[in-house]
């Protein structure tokens, strides 16, 4: 009977055995398979996030640009302001000239009139002449100069056409009046001169 509980203890190790041998079998299909990824790189990466972060010379390069573009944006800004300053200073007579201008329109009137009226006013027709001389050269010291006009192609940025006619002596297109002297203070139009544009020859 002893012999028999001997071979009892000896078939229940083996199966014992047999049966953990299982189990760590059944386990090792639980291992993570390496070839399972495409890459070992792969699974470096899933393992060590560190690795997806750009490199120091990326970064590096990344924060030139942007000092870069700060730099260049600040430049801008200045320059804007700079130039607004500027135009401030250039135009700031500008509502001055206008009213001015008005009193010179007066006295272009008074001289058309003199010269009409011819006779014994021819004295104080030369007058109101030098005094609108006069009156342009001081403007043009201030850099508002008169807008060329009578015989010149009509321009839309400093001509205003305030009617059409034929003409002989003019080609289409050509301003054959001007009715009223336009100015410009540097390169901004003051007012545009008031015109009449030639239509050509009467058909």
């Amino acid at each position: 009977m002893n012999d028999n509980n001997a071979n009892d203890e000896l078939s229940f190790e083996d199966e014992h055995d047999e049966a953990f041998a299982g189990d760590v079998r059944r386990n090792s299909d639980d291992v993570i398979d390496v070839q399972s990824f495409d890459s070992v790189e792969q699974l470096d990466e899933g393992s060590n996030p560190a690795k997806a972060e750009p490199s120091l010379e990326q970064q590096v390069a990344e924060l030139k640009n942007a000092n870069l573009k700060l730099h260049a944006d600040v430049e801008n800004v200045r320059k804007r302001i700079r130039r607004e300053a500027e135009d401030q200073v250039r135009f700031a007579s500008l509502p001055l000239i206008n009213d001015l201008l008005l009193v010179f329109d007066n006295l272009r009137r008074a001289l058309d009139a003199a010269e009409s009226a011819g006779g014994p006013s021819a004295g104080l027709t030369e007058g109101v002449q030098m005094v609108v001389k006069q009156f342009e050269d001081t403007l043009g010291k201030y850099q508002c100069k008169p807008i060329k006009a009578l015989g010149e192609v009509f321009d839309p940025n400093v001509h205003e056409a305030i009617s059409q006619m034929p003409s002989e002596n003019f080609d289409a297109g050509v301003v054959m009046v001007e009715a009223t002297k336009g100015f410009q203070l540097h390169d901004r139009v003051v007012r545009p001169s008031q015109v009449v544009v030639s239509t050509g020859k009467a058909s």
